[in-house]
């Protein structure tokens, strides 16, 4: 396996202080792959799109196996913030017109829909306790200038997801217990924020309800297109299976497969929580039940958690190490105090990050692996992947199977991408982005 961040991030450092803690499987549950193993279908990567991917199939009746490096939610599916909500691509809404189609941009904003609420039946169908609140999300905006933007899109995102919106004015949001440096908001009814890692627990126990294996700490090392199906090699296993599906998204490599090289950007992403707060300091910062986040390039995301402790993150970091580790829970922290001062006393003894990724499209790709019949692949969900890399798991589920999918499968993510520029340096082609958002604040 050939990775482009150091070591360092694909180890338990970044996740050592993270609030969600380890999976509740028993470990006797999830096996370290040994000997020889025959399968129809092998999924490599057990977040959410290949935890969905492996409960569709097994729940149509097909053989599984799935394999993870560390165990399921070991990745961002379980370091993420928690927002199921709309996204999954970074490009804006006449982008997506001007390429595919008005047909095109419905097309993608009816998947979005749709992902958030295939998380919402599953959670309620298997009577997944995972904390859920919010009706929907909320849009801040950091600036006047956003403020103005904020209502220039207020009757876009009403037409393209068929809902009502309400505009908050800058006056009006200590009423809604929003309190903090913003110049107004606008929310939207759709999403709700979670506890990601009660909702990968839940998949990981449907998909062994329903005949799934699962291997932990089981890296696949390389796939190989053999005669009618592929092998595949773990340190103690050989593997045979007829279909492959890959599903490591961030935390891919570059030659498994050959052709996911240079096609995915890792990023991260920092999170942070507060400790428990009382009443007084809740009403004195946040004590809105929404999930939000902030109308700009590298955004904040927050939302007060059900227990009373408050969740905070931001995007940024091009290296990975101890050190490193330490100076982004830094400049996270010195975000946190800047965005609520009512609450720079407040300790935050949780703080972590996880990889996500993007594509030179700005976009999911959810679809076969050119040039390798009978592997599929699902990545790039922009930092998005409660809800998209759930959905991409059903689709890819559908495909595998060679069935049309019946839910959304718009243009936009069935497009191959392209490679990034400077190989296993790409992630250089981030640094004036961030300097010019540090500078600017957009």
């Amino acid at each position: 396996m050939k990775r482009i961040m150091p070591n360092y991030a694909y180890g338990p450092g970044p996740r050592a202080r993270c609030f969600w803690g380890p999976s509740t499987l028993p470990d006797d549950h999830m096996p370290p792959a040994s000997g020889t193993i025959r399968t129809q279908f092998a999924v490599i990567g057990a977040g959410y799109t290949g935890l969905n991917a492996a409960l569709h199939l097994a729940q149509a009746g097909h053989a599984v196996t799935l394999f993870d490096a560390e165990s399921p939610g070991w990745g961002a599916s379980a370091r993420n913030g928690g927002f199921c909500c709309l996204g999954g691509a970074a490009l804006p809404f006449k982008a997506i017109a001007k390429r595919y189609g008005q047909q095109g941009l419905q097309d993608w904003c009816a998947s979005e829909v749709a992902a958030i609420k295939q998380v919402q039946d599953f959670l309620t169908r298997t009577g997944t306790d995972a904390e859920t609140h919010s009706n929907g999300e909320t849009i801040l905006a950091h600036t006047p200038a956003s403020m103005r933007e904020l209502r220039a899109e207020q009757a876009e995102l009403e037409t393209n997801f068929g809902v009502d919106t309400t505009l908050i004015e800058a006056e009006d949001l200590a009423a809604q217990g929003m309190h903090g440096r913003f110049h107004g908001a606008l929310t939207l009814p759709i999403g709700f924020g979670l506890n990601p890692r009660k909702y990968a627990d839940g998949l990981s126990r449907a998909c062994l309800a329903a005949g799934v294996t699962i291997h932990a700490q089981s890296p696949v090392k390389s796939v190989k297109r053999d005669g009618d199906g592929f092998t595949l090699q773990t340190p103690k296993a050989t593997v045979r299976a007829d279909k492959v599906i890959f599903a490591t998204n961030g935390y891919s490599s570059e030659d498994v497969p050959d052709w996911m090289r240079a096609r995915y950007m890792p990023m991260q992403s920092n999170v942070l929580v507060t400790r428990p707060l009382s009443p007084e300091e809740i009403r004195a910062g946040w004590s809105s039940d929404q999930m939000a986040y902030t109308h700009q390039t590298f955004l904040n995301y927050f939302r007060l958690m059900p227990n009373g402790q408050f969740l905070f993150g931001m995007r940024g970091g091009l290296g990975s190490s101890a050190k490193v580790d330490t100076a982004l829970h830094r400049r996270t922290r010195e975000r946190f105090e800047a965005v609520f001062p009512d609450w720079a006393h407040v300790e935050t003894p949780y703080g972590w990050n996880g990889i996500l990724a993007f594509s030179a499209k700005l976009a999911p790709y959810v679809g076969p692996v050119p040039e390798l019949p009978g592997a599929f692949v699902g990545f790039a969900y922009h930092g998005n992947g409660v809800a998209m890399g759930s959905y991409a798991g059903a689709l890819l589920a559908d495909l595998a199977q060679g069935k049309d999918p019946e839910r959304p499968y718009p243009a936009l993510i069935r497009d191959v991408p392209k490679r990034f520029p400077l190989g296993r340096f790409r992630r250089m082609l981030i640094a004036p982005a961030y300097a010019y958002a540090s500078m600017t604040g957009k």
